[in-house]
């Protein structure tokens, strides 16, 4: 699992996931819309990180952040969706663009993105 190289899983909180995770999203999501990274890892990207979650302890117990919202919307659409809608549908794109912004702290919160953990 890549996330074990930054922190052990048993001590991980559920801000310190979700913050090593968006990196991670981000860098995927831009990657597969620039060509670079085929819609096979993206899909096996989502798949390791509720892998991952699975091994964070006492997640039921926090709250959400907005940061973590967002992040769980983007993460159920680009599962939800096909490659050729993630790829090609221009209102799609823009709203994860948006998202995208904002988890990397270039944009203002979403207000429509009401993510939730699996």
């Amino acid at each position: 699992m890549v996330f074990n190289r930054f922190f052990s899983i048993d001590s991980v909180t559920v801000p310190q996931f979700i913050e090593a995770k968006i990196q991670q999203l981000s860098y995927y999501l831009r990657s597969y819309w620039h060509g670079t990274l085929p819609y096979s890892e993206l899909d096996l990207y989502f798949w390791d990180t509720l892998e991952e979650w699975t091994q964070v302890k006492g997640s039921a117990k926090e709250p959400y952040s907005q940061k973590e919202r967002v992040f769980w919307h983007v993460m159920h659409q680009v599962h939800f969706w096909s490659d050729s809608k993630l790829r090609r549908d221009p209102y799609l794109k823009s709203e994860l663009e948006t998202c995208l912004a904002y988890l990397d702290g270039e944009g203002f919160c979403p207000l429509d993105c009401v993510g939730i953990r699996p």
